[in-house]
């Protein structure tokens, strides 16, 4: 690895969210300067490994989230957050939309206690401010192991936008983004 791209590596930092289906949580965080990567995944559940099939039953415990990398000299982890409360409902416990299961909860998982202090600040401060006409139930806890979902789960929008749940759910999300935060998308999807 030459040294820039060791210095760049460093500057990286690593958010983890939970809100609903992974495909849309991904598709927007990868319009947004200063993310170097979004890999759908599981986390927070008792099976190491486990497959897409065992988490769809909601009995591993785990939550389908995305995992960020991110640059924060670009993006502030408080942005990606702001973000976040803007594309999913955290006010439904255990399910968005018409994805029902503990598998599609609200949740932050925290790399750093700067990350948890934010997160909470972020919350309070929404509950403050009344966004939600209920509460806001998202779960902050430490990151646990983060398991990569299936390949064919990775970049599912960008390879299938026309597919039924694409359309009806992705797109709208990835709109509702665009419309909020036109100054964090990245160059190449403007």
């Amino acid at each position: 690895m030459n040294e820039n791209a060791d210095k760049k590596s460093q500057t990286l930092e690593r958010a983890t969210l939970g809100g609903g289906c992974f495909w849309c949580l991904e598709a927007v965080y990868q319009q947004i300067q200063g993310v170097h990567s979004v890999v759908s995944g599981y986390a927070g559940g008792r099976d190491p490994h486990p497959s897409y099939e065992a988490v769809c039953t909601g009995e591993t415990g785990h939550a389908e989230i995305v995992d960020i990398q991110f640059d924060p000299t670009i993006i502030s982890y408080r942005d990606l957050l702001e973000i976040f409360f803007v594309i999913h409902d955290p006010t439904t416990l255990n399910y968005q939309g018409n994805d029902h299961g503990t598998q599609y909860r609200s949740v932050i998982f925290t790399h750093s206690e700067s990350q948890n202090r934010i997160a909470h600040e972020v919350v309070r401060e929404l509950e403050t401010a009344k966004i939600y006409t209920n509460p806001v139930v998202t779960q902050i806890d430490s990151a646990p192991s983060i398991y990569p979902a299936e390949d064919y789960h990775q970049n599912y929008f960008q390879q299938h936008p026309y597919q039924g749940y694409c359309v009806a759910v992705v797109a709208p999300k990835l709109a509702k983004f665009r419309k909020k935060f036109t100054s964090l998308i990245a160059p190449q999807f403007s």
